[in-house]
């Protein structure tokens, strides 16, 4: 149910990041590796990144096609360096809109979040009625209605406290089948990120950190997460939190 990646670090191009690795995201919207649920992520992609010596607010780039069909971002891909970036490559669960607005990365103008997984729409909805506040999701799709409730959530706290309590009380809420609630938020300055049954890993390099569903190589240095764990990374480190002990 989609593969996502998150890096923060010395500046990379988005082609760097997605295209030519090994095992990239481009390969794995056709031949995902460790995807426990489905086997293709042919239903949209997209990529978001900060250019903080040009604008405040993250750039993005969405399609709801295959990536590997779109020759534009291909193009502009190797011309394109951040130091953080966070791209998904999506397999849309059933039921689910297949268009632009329900491919993330989603925005709220600050940060940028993907979720690699599934959760009850009906108990999200039931959680924004209960948050006046909550911003209006950019499309009915059960990520984007979970990105509405995490802005409304780290508008009153800091992003990893926001995201583990998104993530505990939609666990909580239950919905007949289990939430996969694995989540990737950047803010420019650090990647949060949850393993919640569903694989993630990341590995500490030289300039930066890179976090993702699966290796996109295989290098030595990638560490799994172990699964009900919060993760909260920036360029000199990374710190591990089991969310249910």
């Amino acid at each position: 149910m989609c593969r996502h990646l998150a890096w923060i670090g010395t500046p990379r191009t988005l082609a760097g990041l997605t295209l030519e690795r090994p095992y990239s995201l481009l390969r794995q919207s056709w031949s995902p590796r460790r995807m426990r649920h489905g086997t293709v992520n042919a239903d949209g992609f997209g990529v978001g990144w900060y250019a903080p010596a040009l604008r405040a607010a993250p750039a993005r780039f969405r399609r709801a096609v295959p990536m590997w069909t779109d020759a534009s971002y291909a193009s502009i891909a190797g011309a394109v360096a951040s130091g953080c970036v966070l791209a998904a490559v999506r397999s849309a669960t059933v039921g689910m809109p297949i268009e632009e607005s329900a491919t993330a990365p989603f925005t709220d103008g600050h940060r940028l979040l993907s979720h690699n997984g599934r959760v009850d729409p009906v108990a999200v909805r039931r959680m924004l009625r209960d948050r006046p506040d909550a911003p209006v999701p950019d499309s009915t799709c059960d990520s984007a209605l979970l990105a509405a409730l995490v802005w409304e959530h780290a508008g009153k706290r800091p992003l990893a406290e926001a995201v583990a309590e998104v993530v505990l009380s939609l666990d909580a809420a239950g919905s007949g089948e289990r939430a996969r609630l694995n989540l990737l938020v950047v803010d420019g300055t650090q990647i949060v990120a949850t393993a919640w049954r569903d694989s993630l890993s990341y590995r500490r390099e030289k300039d930066g950190v890179l976090v993702a569903s699966e290796p996109d190589d295989d290098e030595p240095g990638w560490v799994d997460v172990p699964d009900h764990h919060l993760l909260v990374a920036d360029t000199h480190q990374v710190t591990l939190r089991n969310m249910i002990s």
